[in-house]
């Protein structure tokens, strides 16, 4: 916050905005001194007030000048005033849309938390951005976009933009630090081999920086996941892999297909979900806490996981205990409160 003053403050200064505001003040000061002594009825602090509507070119006409000497400081005021005030809207204007200039090219440090920084730009990474927004939990949720693309590609408000490659000047500007989840893709301008190198770079310098945040990787080929592994991704999903998986499946079981994807999309049907175990449901066996999910939230609970982005156990044992720390993986049309 220090930082940004002092970065408004400076550009100011070189926009000469503290010597226009100086000159307004001199001339206001000036001008109700002379009006005081011109104008026999008129003190000091109202002509203060009429220097200002003057100024201005409001002209409310509740003080008006009765001499000579008061009616031409009026007119000197009047001109001078216009000129004067068009330059400090100038350079107010100049301001705000050097500041917009700078958001929309990807210059700006951001100032948030608990955002969701995308690395890299392409037709995923839209679609990415498009299932957030669909999302309630995240549908109003700051979203900063670190790519080398030319400007923000999207028009959306709560989208932020930081230009550059991955790395640790882009990061700190992207605040980091700050940040509750990274998103990190492969570039398809590139080679798979290669892209699924600079995605394991990008992971190394982010779990150098800020080990804390969770990181959601994406691959093209398998063997290189142990690399993302030892570079301590949280969350390592490969295309390939879910595209021959799922095709398969499909082949062997026909529709299924339909089905994963109305579960994936935040868009329209059912969704899938991971929410805390309720106060209520903990200690319990997981047979009684499906039974309950189902009955008084219209959800089916498919799995436990342990802790948020911890183990994951599909379909337990009926007799399974569930734990105040599990979420539960469930599927509902709405997210369970």
């Amino acid at each position: 916050m220090v930082e940004r003053i002092q970065k408004l403050i400076s550009f100011m200064q070189q926009e000469n905005v503290f010597k226009l505001f100086y000159v307004i003040l001199g001339i206001v000061l000036f001008s109700a001194a002379l009006m005081s002594f011109m104008e026999p009825d008129l003190t000091f602090i109202s002509a203060i007030w009429w220097s200002i509507v003057t100024l201005t070119t409001v002209g409310y006409g509740d003080i008006s000048p009765v001499t000579l000497g008061g009616r031409v400081i009026a007119v000197v005021i009047m001109f001078f005033g216009i000129g004067v005030l068009g330059m400090l809207s100038a350079s107010l204007a100049a301001l705000l849309i050097s500041k917009k200039m700078k958001e929309n090219s990807g210059m700006c440090k951001i100032d948030l938390t608990d955002h969701i920084i995308i690395c890299e730009w392409n037709h995923r990474a839209r679609a990415i951005l498009k299932e957030l927004r669909a999302d309630s939990k995240t549908e109003n949720s700051p979203i900063v976009l670190l790519a080398d693309v030319v400007g923000k590609p999207v028009d959306d408000p709560l989208l932020f933009f930081v230009k550059g490659q991955v790395n640790e000047e882009t990061l700190a500007q992207a605040n980091l630090a700050q940040a509750k989840t990274v998103v990190v893709l492969g570039d398809d301008t590139i080679d798979a081999t290669s892209r699924d190198a600079k995605v394991v770079l990008s992971t190394l310098t982010i779990e150098s920086m800020a080990g804390e945040v969770y990181t959601v990787v994406e691959l093209v080929d398998k063997a290189n996941e142990q690399h993302c592994r030892r570079a301590k991704a949280d969350e390592i999903i490969i295309g390939s892999e879910l595209s021959s998986h799922l095709v398969a499946t499909a082949t062997l079981d026909h529709g299924i297909s339909r089905i994963v994807s109305e579960l994936l999309s935040s868009s329209h049907g059912n969704e899938l979900y991971a929410v805390p175990v309720p106060n209520q449901l903990a200690g319990k066996e997981f047979l009684d806490v499906m039974v309950a999910m189902k009955r008084e939230q219209k959800a089916t609970v498919l799995g436990i996981q342990k802790g948020r982005g911890g183990e994951l156990i599909t379909n337990p044992n009926v007799d399974y205990l569930v734990t105040a720390e599990d979420y539960l993986v469930l599927v509902a049309k709405d997210r369970p409160v």
